[in-house]
């Protein structure tokens, strides 16, 4: 078989750019390989679904921007055959708490957001304990709110895209890639675990967390780590809207229901490698004493389920690797989201699409480029913004 791109990678990574490339070029022969496709272990699916302009980098801000602007017609754009994704955006804000260490980086943030348009606004710990009864707590002196930040529906997003960009013509092959085709130094296909071979001078690697190890098939070295990390859904007797919390460690709590939310933090501990297990223990040792600590009001909750997903972790500096790589013309890269790539997925899909069909980017992304990896420049968000 041979096509004009392959995509190795069938979560929402890839369906994104092939409904892109499909949408800009109608008459590509796209093929998207996905070795799973109930997702089970897809950390699409098993992403939280938040989404926020609250970055400190310009290029993670816009992608949200405008990925707020396509949640809010997703539904109606993405309609196939009388059947309509629901992302269900619920727009309860993420608010950003900060210490007296780290308010000025959260200070600096907040400026470039409001510079770019965004909706994001202070607020002192009093006002904060006003506002959110139940968030009144000790050692934060204020917090950074974006009213529209929230969560959306991960499952709905992903269908979304891969409904569409089969619609539009993507053949969408059941099959495991085991290793790149490199000849003649570039690309030149994806080998099957079947032993068979797909021809293609153009192919995506976005394969998630496991992507660092189909690159190395040819040769291609990416920063880029397996980490489990686990979510945890509590009950509490709190009552209200509430917004998403992050605290200045990192933890978060998001709200799922009437007194019910997810809780996670990203540890040093965390285990590298294809691990699902989750990690319960870990909730009582670790993280129930770091949420009380900071806010009081969530002692009293209850723990009823919880489950384990991977982080594609970039370890030069948490950013995605977008592009392509030098050295190997027709391998491109959508890698190294480091927990963010779901609510990135609308601007790296149309990224992709632009870069490889020639065309303008919308987006000035070039600082992800994979250059910075070989010439080992890091490009960071500041060190209180680590989810």
């Amino acid at each position: 078989m041979r096509y004009d791109v392959v995509i190795v990678g069938g979560a929402v990574m890839g369906s994104a750019t092939a409904y892109h490339l499909l949408k800009c070029r109608p008459r590509l022969n796209l093929a998207v390989i996905e070795r799973d496709p109930t997702y089970q272990y897809s950390s699409t699916l098993l992403s939280d679904g938040n989404v926020r302009i609250q970055f400190n980098l310009p290029e993670n801000i816009l992608m949200s921007v405008y990925a707020m602007e396509v949640l809010e017609t997703f539904a109606e754009e993405f309609e196939v055959d009388g059947w309509q994704p629901q992302p269900a955006p619920r727009h309860q804000g993420n608010l950003f708490l900060a210490d007296a260490d780290s308010e000025p980086a959260a200070r600096v943030g907040m400026q470039r957001q409001l510079e770019l348009g965004c909706s994001v606004e202070w607020l002192a710990a009093p006002a904060v304990a006003r506002r959110y009864p139940a968030l009144a707590g000790v050692g934060y002196v204020g917090g950074t709110l974006g009213p529209v930040d929230g969560s959306v529906d991960p499952s709905a997003v992903l269908h979304g895209y891969r409904r569409k960009a089969a619609a539009l013509g993507a053949t969408f092959l059941h099959a495991e890639a085991t290793s790149l085709i490199a000849s003649k130094q570039r690309v030149a296909g994806v080998r099957l675990s079947d032993g068979s071979e797909i021809e293609s001078e153009v192919v995506v690697n976005a394969t998630g967390a496991w992507c660092a190890d189909l690159a190395a098939t040819v040769g291609v070295n990416l920063p880029v780590l397996p980490v489990m990390r686990s979510v945890y859904v509590v009950e509490t007797p709190l009552r209200g809207i509430l917004p998403s919390v992050f605290l200045p460690s990192g933890l978060y709590v998001l709200p799922e229901a009437e007194g019910r939310f997810l809780v996670g933090w990203s540890r040093p501990s965390d285990p590298v490698g294809y691990d699902f297990r989750f990690a319960r223990t870990k909730f009582d040792d670790e993280i129930w004493p770091e949420l009380v600590h900071w806010l009081p009001q969530f002692e009293a909750l209850q723990l009823v389920g919880g489950w384990a997903g991977l982080y594609e972790v970039n370890t030069l500096d948490g950013n995605a690797i977008l592009g392509e790589w030098p050295g190997l013309p027709g391998l491109w890269l959508a890698n190294g989201f480091s927990g963010h790539g779901f609510q990135q997925c609308h601007a790296v899909g149309r990224h992709l699409a632009e870069l490889m069909l020639g065309l303008e980017p919308s987006l000035d992304l070039s600082r992800f480029g994979p250059q910075r990896i070989l010439d080992q420049v890091p490009y960071p968000e500041h060190p209180g913004r680590i989810i």
